[in-house]
């Protein structure tokens, strides 16, 4: 980085042409999207990346030009449901650039000719001098020439949710980050003047854009559906293709009506076979798990990621506020030798100081409510009341916030004293100190807080029980020796002293010590128990953090994540692949920046593990969207996070993660299920036909057994109805006792095996109903027709029921289970009354049945369930046929 830092004293900013040749060279001051998609191009997205569209539109066309245009719309209108549902799925994604966009301000002041002005925050060019105050967002990455107690907040760059002392800039040669102010940052407290050195994509906020904007995605869900809607296609046009050779042979004479007659029994097999309803109830089986995982604080952005979700084979989470509360928290206090425990956790005032877990009376202890009062009084944040219950919001530092709910756990509030401070000596990065003199009453006290070995140097006596006691070397040497046990404990360590002072005017030495304090960013009281959960369910937990290797490797103790530890600064030493070879011993990861998210997660899917990756901050979002599944955090993520991520956790609970994983695997084996009844039911249909059509001018068969329109009938109302309600099957108890699944195909060999075996067994009693409708009661050729349509209905019905549980069977278990299910099959059944008793019979060339028909139907049904029932037995005891399902 090439630094050219002004003169001290000239502050004159650059001319009006100066700047404008600037935004010349280097162009406006904003995030680009070098890779930005219109809502047109991710519509067509949509329709070239999906193979069902093609099938489905080709059927429509035939369907049209067969003058069968009752098919052709309902074939349009579930394109047009695939179309719009994954459009508007993927139109949220693109929006991530956007809220980056939004996130720097929208004017700025600089000097320019010697003049303060106010000018759009994009119009600023490198070497504009800017002015920045507390509260403000800083648009550019900045040089500090002059400033005043500033301090700024990185947390949207580096997700640790801590204040950072800024210092000006003694030369260009010894710039370091203490002197450099980034864009997206923000001014906690102070101000500054600073000198533009970076704009727009150049920054650092700017380049993580640019590794979101080129990270793209690669499910695998879509493929799958895709294979098995090809597989389909390729038996039903066989079998279709083979139908009509055989028509066209046994034609006596061709005429066009014959021809006709042969394409319209070619459709109805190609319509039999293509599972045209297939998308829509993928869509909606997701739908259902979106919703269930709604309910559960889990927002999903992208329905089609469930399944990968299922999958995840590694979790990557940061630190702060995801597995810890993102809170600093006192937890410990040293006074008179003794080191004191502090309960509650977080920015809730409930809490208790105890040793050896008994309760201490706080008021009474003179050194104990001498330091807690320094705390408050010495502080130059504030804390505001949430509601009328004890949870408070922190304005201004959060350890100085940790400092005030300490006070207020034991009804010590700023307020009290704030009109009694006289002067204030505020904390700077030389002094390692603050001060404050206070009046109380008719005494002035001064009141200083700061690091251990500053304060202790200032110190020459200490507070104990029986008054204030002179302060030897070696204790000071004792009390140092536990400040560097609580910091190795990952505690954050403040030294508090105070004296009395009679003076206008005071000094910063001979204090009397009060004690320590030891605070921490907590962990959340789920994650270890999340983390073991993962454990037994054979998901890998690895936690990357910007904190320091003691920090990282504390808190990762105490909630259980094992491995080495490897810093940022080890990982830049590493190649590819070394990193791809140590990453699976390795569990925790510190002191990272983004970039080094990016190759974590690149590493790990190079080992062929499934990423699910948890953030908050701008700096995850590239690994976020690089990752399988990207989760983001509600309530402390940003919007650039949020808009990234796949998954959006409302309560910003890690242990909701591992909810939505278990929804994930309960959506899997509810996809397979469907998918496995839907695709026999087609199998049954084809086959029917197929053998149907051969068989038919032998035994005096109506060609086709059903026709075109009664099998679309079929698959939308009595296949796709049911499946859809497959959807909404509960996890079962074992689910999460499974290892993660890695690339599983929705249709392995067992399953295909089932398809195939419930397909033609389907088909048989299809087969074995036509023949005694049409043979042996010798119904008329309308009517044995519509039972064997009926028939057909009921046995997909019954089927449907079937395939609830691969393992339980149907009738030992109520209806209501899956009540869904249960009205779904009422439903199929009035759809079924209202083609054969109402005038709607003509359009689907159906007849009036009698209750012989219905009966057929009924033992029909009850043919395969007692079939499958007999089969679930025997496979629960040798598991011969599916193993490892629910």
């Amino acid at each position: 980085m090439r630094i050219f830092l002004l003169p001290m004293n000239n502050f004159q900013g650059l001319t009006q042409e100066e700047a404008q040749q600037k935004l010349k060279e280097f162009g406006p001051n904003e995030i680009k999207d070098a890779y930005k998609t219109s809502a047109l191009q991710i519509l067509l997205r949509q329709v070239k990346k999906n193979f069902v569209i093609y099938l489905l539109s080709l059927t429509a066309i035939a369907s049209f030009a067969l003058d069968k245009g009752v098919t052709g719309y309902v074939i349009l209108v579930v394109i047009a449901i695939v179309v719009v549902t994954g459009f508007f799925q993927e139109y949220k994604a693109e929006k991530a650039i956007g809220a980056l966009r939004k996130m720097i301000m929208p004017v700025s002041r600089v000097i320019r000719g010697g003049k303060e002005r106010e000018i759009p925050s994009g119009e600023i060019v490198p070497d504009d001098v800017i002015i920045l105050r507390t509260g403000e967002k800083v648009p550019a990455d900045c040089v500090v020439l002059n400033e005043s107690n500033l301090k700024t907040n990185e947390s949207i760059l580096t997700g640790e949710s801590i204040d950072i002392k800024k210092a000006a800039a003694l030369s260009a040669a010894s710039c370091s980050d203490e002197n450099l102010v980034f864009m997206g940052s923000y001014v906690v407290n102070g101000r500054c003047i600073a000198q533009v050195i970076h704009t727009g994509m150049n920054t650092k906020f700017g380049k993580i854009a640019g590794m979101i904007s080129k990270a793209e995605k690669n499910l695998p869900l879509q493929d799958k559906v895709n294979s098995i809607s090809k597989y389909m296609v390729i038996v039903g046009i066989t079998a279709a293709t083979l139908t009509g050779i055989v028509l066209f042979t046994r034609a006596d004479v061709i005429t066009p009506d014959v021809l006709v007659g042969i394409l319209i029994i070619v459709i109805a097999l190609s319509v039999s076979s293509f599972p045209e309803g297939f998308p829509v109830v993928l869509i909606a089986t997701l739908a259902a798990g979106v919703n269930r995982m709604a309910k559960q604080n889990a927002i999903v952005n992208r329905m089609s990621i469930i399944e990968t979700l299922g999958e995840t084979s590694v979790i990557c989470s940061d630190k702060t506020g995801t597995l810890t509360k993102g809170e600093m928290t006192v937890r410990k206090v040293y006074v008179n030798g003794k080191l004191y425990d502090v309960s509650g956790v977080g920015y809730e005032a409930r809490g208790e100081i105890t040793i050896n877990a008994e309760k201490q009376d706080v008021i009474k202890n003179e050194p104990l409510i001498r330091l807690i009062q320094s705390a408050v009084i010495c502080n130059d944040s504030n804390i505001e009341r949430l509601g009328n219950d004890a949870f408070y919001k922190v304005i201004g530092s959060s350890t100085e916030g940790a400092l005030l709910i300490l006070g207020a756990k034991f009804g010590l509030f700023k307020e009290s004293f704030s009109n009694s401070n006289i002067e204030e000596m505020p904390f700077d990065s030389q002094r390692k100190m603050m001060s404050v003199l206070y009046k109380d009453k008719d005494e002035k006290i001064v009141y200083a807080k700061g690091a251990p070995e500053v304060i202790l140097n200032k110190c020459t006596s200490i507070q104990t029980e029986r008054g204030i006691e002179k302060l030897p070397e070696e204790r000071k040497r004792e009390i140092l020796e536990l400040n560097q046990q609580l910091t190795s404990q990952s505690y954050r360590s403040l030294a508090f002293a105070y004296k009395a002072n009679p003076h206008a005017q005071y000094t910063e030495d001979e204090f009397v010590f009060l004690g320590l304090t030891g605070m921490e960013d907590p962990p959340r009281k789920e994650a270890a128990k999340a983390i073991a959960f993962c454990k037994q369910s054979g998901i890998k937990v690895k936690m990357i953090t910007g904190d320091n290797k003691e920090t990282a490797r504390a808190i990762a103790g105490q909630i259980g994540i094992e491995g080495n530890i490897l810093t940022g600064e080890e990982l830049d030493k590493l190649s590819d692949n070394e990193l791809i070879n140590v990453i699976g011993s390795t569990g925790i990861f510190a002191r990272v920046k983004p970039e080094d998210k990016l190759r974590i997660v690149k590493a790990l899917k190079a080992n062929n593990e499934i990423v699910t990756m948890t953030g908050d901050g701008v700096n995850d979002a590239p690994a976020l969207k690089e990752a399988h599944i990207g989760v983001a955090m509600g309530i402390n993520g940003t919007d650039v996070s949020r808009s990234v991520a796949d998954i959006t956790l409302k309560d910003d609970n890690f242990a909701t993660i591992v909810v939505a994983i278990k929804e994930g695997r309960t959506i899997f084996n509810n996809i397979r299920k469907f998918v496995t009844y839907q695709l026999s039911c087609n199998l049954a249909d084809i086959y029917i036909l197929f053998i149907g059509m051969i068989a038919a001018p032998y035994l005096g068969w109506y060609i086709p057994i059903i026709t075109a329109l009664q099998i679309l009938f079929m698959n939308i109302v009595t296949d796709n109805m049911p499946a859809i309600t497959l959807g909404f099957n509960g996890t079962s108890k074992d689910i999460m006792e499974e290892r993660p699944r890695k690339n599983a195909q929705i249709l392995t060999k067992e399953f295909l095996d089932l398809i195939i075996f419930n397909g033609v067994f389907m088909g048989i009693i299809a087969f074995c109903v036509s023949y005694f409708s049409y043979n042996i009661v010798k119904f008329p050729p309308e009517v044995a027709r519509t039972t064997v349509l009926v028939s057909m209905v009921m046995v997909q019905i019954a089927n449907a029921y079937n395939f609830r549980s691969f393992r339980y069977r149907v009738l030992t278990r109520g209806l209501l289970v899956n009540k869904y299910l249960f009205f779904a099959s009422l439903m199929s059944i009035i759809a079924t009354l209202l083609i054969i008793y109402t005038p709607l019979r003509e359009m689907f060339e159906t007849a009036v049945l009698g209750i012989e028909s219905w009966l057929i139907a009924l033992g029909a049904a009850l043919t395969i369930t007692i079939s499958f029932d007999i089969l679930k037995t025997i496979n629960n005891r040798t598991k011969f046929f599916l193993h490892h399902v629910h």
